[in-house]
């Protein structure tokens, strides 16, 4: 079950993050790498949509100047590349990138920095407040209304009578889940019954209450208080190493793309897009 936060009763799953478009857009130059748009004149990705559209269209052009792409191959439309595009972004990505083998030593190493992750019949009670983005939304002002939020609910001590009650409101008031009816409540969770990128901020941790910093996922910003936790059974290292490797692997490659990508966005006319820059193939 793949419903965004976990709960079985949560609507998470409809929300999406396409195309923004604002009254102003017409007074914003169309974003461009190289010359190329990235989007219709009218429209205005959000920030998020635009790096990932500006990141596939310096892959695009390097795929091209490597041979690896025709030149009359057109650019993306509706944030869409073609598969000729896909396939020589993927050819081009496997020459570039080289990344070594983990060592045993280093998956030893990643393995007891992370050893919660591993574990079986982990579980967490878990409550949340979702700020969903969606179409037209200013994520920067989410971004900060959530964070408020955040703020006010953890400034309540845990054995403050208050506390549940507060959380509970916060959720009826902000939440864009289904379950803010529920106070917010998503019940127990396994690593399987979320998103991945939401189960790993909340199995990665050991914290009890309020989480520190807002849970990022593809539906939006999540405010998340953890109940109770069940830790479950650890599993040996022999029995994860191959699974270790691999996320170790999946880490240095996503290391390697960000660089590269930094490389090639120094070496570009970017226009309305903002994309990490370096001149120097030595990016740290």
């Amino acid at each position: 079950m793949d419903n965004g936060c976990g709960s079985g009763n949560c609507g998470c799953k409809s929300v999406v993050m396409p195309l923004t478009t604002t009254a102003d857009s017409s007074a914003r130059p169309v974003a461009s790498v190289n010359g190329v748009a990235l989007h219709a004149v009218g429209e205005y990705p959000n920030e998020e949509c635009l790096r990932q559209m500006g990141c596939s269209e310096l892959l695009r052009q390097a795929a091209q100047q490597a041979g690896l792409l025709t030149t009359d191959d057109m650019p993306m439309t509706g944030g869409v590349q073609s598969e000729d595009a896909t396939q020589a972004i993927e050819a081009l990505l496997d020459i570039e990138l080289k990344v070594p083998e983990p060592s045993d030593e280093a998956c030893a190493r990643y393995y007891a920095a992370h050893e919660a992750r591993y574990r079986t019949d982990a579980q967490v009670h878990a409550r949340h407040i979702l700020f969903a983005v969606t179409p037209g939304v200013d994520v920067v002002a989410l971004r900060n209304r959530a964070e408020g939020v955040m703020l006010e609910v953890r400034c309540h001590d845990r054995d403050d009578a208050r506390a549940a009650a507060a959380f509970a409101e916060a959720a009826a008031q902000w939440s864009n889940c289904p379950s803010s009816a529920e106070g917010g409540e998503l019940g127990w969770l396994g690593p399987q019954d979320c998103a991945p990128e939401f189960g790993r901020e909340l199995f990665g941790l050991n914290d009890i209450g309020v989480l520190p910093r807002l849970v990022h996922s593809r539906f939006g910003f999540h405010v998340v208080e953890v109940l109770e936790r069940k830790s479950g059974t650890p599993r040996p290292f022999a029995t994860v190493r191959e699974a270790v490797r691999l996320a170790l692997k999946q880490q240095t490659w996503a290391t390697a793309l960000r660089q590269y990508l930094t490389l090639l966005a120094g070496q570009a006319s970017l226009v309305g897009v903002a994309l990490e820059s370096s001149s120097s193939p030595l990016v740290q």
